[in-house]
């Protein structure tokens, strides 16, 4: 990555539909507003756009996400069936772009019957390829997916990709390009921004829900890894050098509360 400084914003679970219920569209109509406003170049948004597969949200997601007027780039989460992604949001679901000479992979890992995560061999082999040619081109890559790959057990949710659902080969290609991935980014947990650094420099971070996130009392029972004390509905506000990944919780029609710097080297 050259110097420059890249800025841009990480959206998932707004969860729209939930129970019937407004507040959802609400949300993340208040958090495209400032996403509007905000030095972000682009948006991410790592799943559950929808609650529960309501097809006729999806015209809602989308109305709301043109106020923001940049690009956004999402995934399905296990709410949102592939079938209905595809008819709705974008025909081809694993994809990467490169933006400021960083690469942004992101990829399903999801599936409605289910709340762990799953790669299929199909997905191991497009990533490694992908991985590969970022690589070669000598650019610095973010990983995206709906379902963390971290173990995690109580008080945690358990929800993540298991050893024989693709999380042993995902890390094996995770350690084969250690010096290359900036940081693994998911969704699903709505537990605010939760995070694992033990493989050093990569942190696998978990972002925090537009809808809704619970306290899981996760550093006062010492789970593993780390957790930011917010737990209101919100996105992270990144940016990204050479050298850091910077992370802000901002709560929706709120000042950023909470901010985690994370050194690259």
């Amino acid at each position: 990555m050259t110097d420059r400084v890249l800025r841009f914003a990480i959206v998932t679970d707004t969860h729209l539909g939930h129970e019937d219920s407004q507040t959802p569209a609400q949300n993340w109509e208040r958090a495209a507003l400032e996403l509007k406003d905000s030095t972000a170049t682009f948006v991410l948004h790592l799943g559950d756009i929808v609650d529960r597969a309501r097809e006729e949200q999806y015209a809602v997601h989308r109305d709301i996400r043109n106020l923001i007027g940049k690009p956004v780039c999402e995934i399905p989460g296990n709410h949102d069936p592939e079938d209905l992604f595809r008819k709705h949001i974008r025909e081809v679901i694993d994809t990467y772009f490169d933006h400021a000479d960083v690469r942004f992979v992101l990829f399903s890992n999801a599936d409605p019957k289910s709340h762990d995560g799953f790669i299929s061999d199909a997905q191991l082999e497009w990533l490694g390829k992908t991985l590969h040619e970022a690589d070669q081109e000598d650019l610095p890559i973010m990983i995206c997916s709906h379902v963390p790959i971290h173990e995690n057990v109580a008080p945690d949710r358990a929800w993540y990709v298991k050893p024989e659902h693709g999380q042993t080969k995902f890390y094996q290609l995770v350690d084969e390009y250690r010096s290359r991935i900036v940081a693994l980014l998911h969704g699903h947990c709505h537990s605010g921004m939760r995070g694992w650094d033990d493989r050093t420099p990569i942190n696998e971070i978990c972002c925090p829900s537009a809808f809704l996130n619970r306290d899981l009392n996760l550093a006062e029972n010492n789970a593993p890894g780390y957790n930011l004390p917010e737990f209101r509905p919100g996105y992270l506000l990144a940016e990204l050098t050479a050298t850091t990944l910077e992370l802000q919780y901002k709560p929706i029609s709120k000042e950023v509360a909470a901010t985690r710097k994370i050194q690259l080297t």
